[in-house]
């Protein structure tokens, strides 16, 4: 007899966000769709890691992996093709230098120095997220509630401080733009009366609904935002996008470190602590996102992300080369390093 198909191991994704760096993403995701021997069991999701995860189901709910990879291709080239007017362009300087950062562009400079200043209420209409007409377009979230992959979207409730989870059948464009909403940039999201900033000041993505609402094991961590920088930040600048890293962070720093102390704790009796112990961490991230600078995030120009999607590429084919036969058998993802220094 010919041998049966063998089964594919079922993973979990967190996608974090970090605007236009979510590129980085697409080509994880990109080529973590050619594995046949993974099938994605449920995503977690922030901002950019929301808009994602939501074109990524949407994409395997109507026509499969190719499906996806398509929408996802999609997805990030109507916004660069927004993006081709905006005022935020590389100088040419920079681009002569070959940065990608945005740190000499007036505009940008001017939009960093009014957002301390002026509120986006007080732009009216024109404080709109031009994201809206590209997900009304390419998602269809009637689709993406009957799909095969369980969604959970992160956004912050202004009024409570505290995250809210989206589950797969509530996901909506104001969903998401809400997940995505920096409250520098653009006025709060109300849903259902209730008004909703960027998801990643209350899990950037949140951890804890794929340990608990998924049969999978194994999560694989899609890191866009740097944990640890050697150098200390002293130019105004360099402060903030660092404050921003720290506070984007904290969250899912908070359930990893859980994840870890549960790991050590030998209670047969509790089903909360079996199921943290039980769950296998895997990362995939790049040095490049320690380099580039917070301003990049906003450069939407369609060579810069097609080469963060290259090295979120590169960075799975590094990860699968050295740990993908750690899928389904143990963490490739070292817990015990976060919780070292307390």
């Amino acid at each position: 007899m010919p041998d049966s198909p063998v089964k594919a191991l079922p993973i979990d994704l967190a996608l974090q966000g970090g605007g236009a760096h979510g590129a980085f993403a697409w080509g994880v995701l990109d080529r973590l769709l050619e594995e046949s021997r993974f099938e994605i069991e449920g995503i977690s999701g922030t901002s950019a890691g929301a808009m994602n995860a939501a074109v990524l189901a949407c994409g395997l709910a109507r026509g499969g992996r190719e499906q996806a990879r398509q929408l996802l291709e999609d997805f990030w080239r109507q916004v660069a093709q927004a993006a081709r007017f905006s005022p935020f362009q590389r100088s040419p300087l920079d681009r002569w230098l070959g940065k990608w950062t945005l740190d000499n562009n007036p505009a940008y400079l001017m939009m960093d120095l009014g957002a301390r200043l002026v509120s986006p209420y007080a732009l009216g209409s024109l404080a709109g997220n031009p994201l809206e007409r590209i997900l009304e377009e390419l998602i269809d979230f009637d689709c993406l509630a009957r799909g095969p992959v369980k969604l959970f979207i992160t956004a912050t409730n202004v009024h409570t401080g505290q995250g809210r989870i989206f589950r797969r059948e509530e996901i909506s464009t104001q969903v998401l733009l809400a997940s995505a909403c920096l409250p520098t940039l653009f006025q709060a999201v109300e849903i259902d009366g209730v008004p909703y900033w960027d998801g990643g000041f209350s899990g950037n993505p949140t951890i804890t609904p794929l340990v608990r609402e998924c049969e999978s094991n194994d999560t694989i961590l899609v890191q866009i935002n740097p944990v640890i920088r050697e150098s200390t930040p002293q130019s105004a600048r360099e402060i903030a996008s660092r404050v921003n890293e720290i506070s984007f962070n904290a969250t899912l720093l908070k359930e990893l470190r859980m994840m870890a102390l549960l790991r050590q704790v030998l209670d047969p009796g509790n089903q909360e602590a079996r199921l943290w112990q039980a769950m296998r961490m895997h990362r995939v991230s790049s040095e490049l996102m320690v380099r580039l600078g917070h301003s990049s995030k906003l450069n939407a120009e369609w060579d810069f992300l097609r080469m963060l999607r290259d090295a979120g590429r590169q960075s799975t084919d590094r990860f699968l080369a050295e740990h993908g036969d750690d899928i389904g058998q143990r963490s490739s993802f070292d817990l015990n390093s976060l919780i070292e220094e307390n």
